[in-house]
């Protein structure tokens, strides 16, 4: 494999105004839209700073979770994998990828279920994948992508994540090649044997779900214990709002597919 955050490229989608009902495990209220939008834009405007060439697909008014482009698709620079979401209101979502997809890569998988698997649980490491098995991605999801991934040349292990853990990714990140950030409660995860696990500072677990592109670290903008922490370990860190987006269940990863 090659790096896990050595990315040129990124696929996002912009927000309809239908976003602001998007998935939520525990209700809540609604995000503001234009807060939403704001958001999208300083996550497209960071891509692009960082040097990423970002393509921005139209929104999807009938699906108002389609701006989190990787929990429909994995992306890598030898080909591209179509998920079976585990929430049935995501399922259409997956032929809106299709084409752009394809546009880009020379090879396109797709799972074809029973199983359902979402890109909000599977872990990028150097030398495999990680799937975690959670409320949107069961072990005959799971199992059938393990399948898909080793046709592409990547090894991938499976993983339980805890309980009250929406994704896998909701609970991690990879802050480079030999380094984790977990929550707590994911911190002594099995397949992360071999690899440095650093938790989360107390009070800030919603800042595990970072995204590591190229040399920088994208955080939540709220979490100063966070950005510290990273900061004295010699890492670039770029804080990033959420505040709108963490209302319909979403980080910073979901937001965009990127090779």
């Amino acid at each position: 494999m090659t790096s896990p955050y050595a990315f040129a490229h990124a696929l996002c989608r912009a927000p309809g105004r239908s976003a602001v009902k998007g998935i939520r495990a525990d209700g809540g209220p609604d995000p503001d839209f234009y807060g939403l939008v704001a958001e999208h834009e300083a996550y497209v405007a960071t891509l692009r700073e960082l040097g990423l060439s970002v393509e921005i697909l139209e929104p999807l008014e009938d699906f108002p979770d389609a701006l989190f482009t990787e929990d429909v698709a994995l992306t890598f620079s030898d080909g591209a994998i179509l998920l079976r979401p585990g929430a049935e209101a995501r399922a259409g979502e997956v032929e809106h990828i299709r084409a752009p997809l394809a546009a880009h890569h020379k090879r396109v998988l797709e799972m074809t279920g029973p199983g359902f698997a979402d890109g909000g649980d599977i872990l990028r490491l150097a030398d495999r994948v990680i799937i975690g098995l959670s409320a949107r991605t069961d072990r005959a999801g799971a199992e059938e992508l393990a399948d898909l991934l080793a046709d592409l040349g990547t090894r991938a292990e499976i993983a339980e994540t805890p309980p009250g853990v929406l994704h896998f990714k909701t609970g991690c990140g990879l802050i480079d090649d030999r380094t984790i950030l977990a929550v707590p409660a994911l911190a002594t995860c099995p397949q992360f044997k071999g690899l440095e696990v650093v938790r989360t500072p107390p009070g800030e677990e919603p800042a595990a779900n970072i995204l590591r592109v190229r040399d920088t670290v994208l955080v939540g903008d709220r979490w100063s214990a966070t950005h510290a922490m990273l900061a004295a370990r010699g890492i670039e860190v770029r804080p990033l709002p959420t505040d709108q987006i963490a209302h319909i269940d979403a980080g910073l990863s979901c937001m965009s597919l990127r090779w």
